[in-house]
């Protein structure tokens, strides 16, 4: 760790370190991840806090106020960590194993967090799960049936929201295409573009001139060619179980 962290970060830290004092005082490690940690906060950025609790306690979530600052405390025992980290690389949205990657040490009396901080580093390097044959294919199927809905409908508010999932399947079939991290909300686009600058770059721009002047033809160009990428589009011949309606894009 930097001995001399820019002020707004070694603030950050200071905070950190006396909830974990006053609130978690049986934890054995805690580190600092987020846009804090990346140096990328702003003023209304909350802290994001992890924490490994002795073994028999209980992995969970809890958001709070501390000092005046919203915290999200990320708490998990090591049986915990290993079932998020796999549901992480399932998911392939990587959500732990971020925070653990990028990620500034609070506590570390016994090394844990480093050696965790190293794992995580390691599987963000080695890329997510792949999409099962299903779960691609689920997925072209639902962005086949966007683009078939996008090319016809004439309210612009049912078009904003078909191309808002336009967007979301087909960075879920190019990220998946690079064996590259997902990610929902800001993370979307910037998971894209890691993943593939010029095809993620062209959706994303393709998907604001829908937003700014109500043409498809560009969103609808760019996620043709993401799904010839995956296969194709995907109609005739396609089906799925009752139970996993919903899943796979849709």
């Amino acid at each position: 760790m930097d001995p001399h962290p820019p002020p707004a970060l070694a603030t950050a830290l200071d905070l950190a370190r006396r909830l974990v004092d006053s609130r978690y005082p049986g934890a054995l490690s805690a580190v600092l991840g987020g846009s804090t940690a990346r140096g990328r906060a702003t003023a209304t950025s909350d802290l994001d806090l992890v924490l490994l609790l002795p073994d028999g306690d209980v992995s969970r979530r809890e958001t709070l106020r501390y000092e005046g600052r919203v915290t999200e405390v990320f708490a998990h025992t090591r049986a915990g960590l290993e079932e998020i980290f796999a549901a992480d690389r399932a998911s392939r949205r990587g959500t732990m194993l971020f925070l653990y990657a990028e990620s500034v040490p609070v506590h570390d009396p016994h090394g844990h967090a480093a050696a965790f901080r190293a794992e995580a580093r390691a599987l963000v390097a080695a890329g997510p799960d792949p999409l099962t044959r299903k779960e691609r294919d689920g997925t072209r199927y639902g962005l086949t049936d966007l683009l078939d809905d996008l090319a016809d409908v004439q309210d612009r508010h049912e078009q904003l929201v078909l191309a808002d999932r336009v967007l979301s399947s087909a960075s879920i079939l190019l990220t998946d295409h690079h064996r590259a991290w997902w990610g929902n909300g800001k993370w979307l686009p910037r998971r894209l573009t890691a993943a593939d600058p010029v095809l993620g770059g062209a959706l994303l721009r393709a998907h604001l001139t829908l937003a700014e002047h109500a043409d498809p033809g560009p969103l609808t160009a760019i996620a043709q060619e993401i799904l010839d990428l995956a296969g194709g589009p995907l109609r005739e011949g396609y089906s799925s179980l009752w139970s996993e309606h919903g899943k796979n894009g849709e």
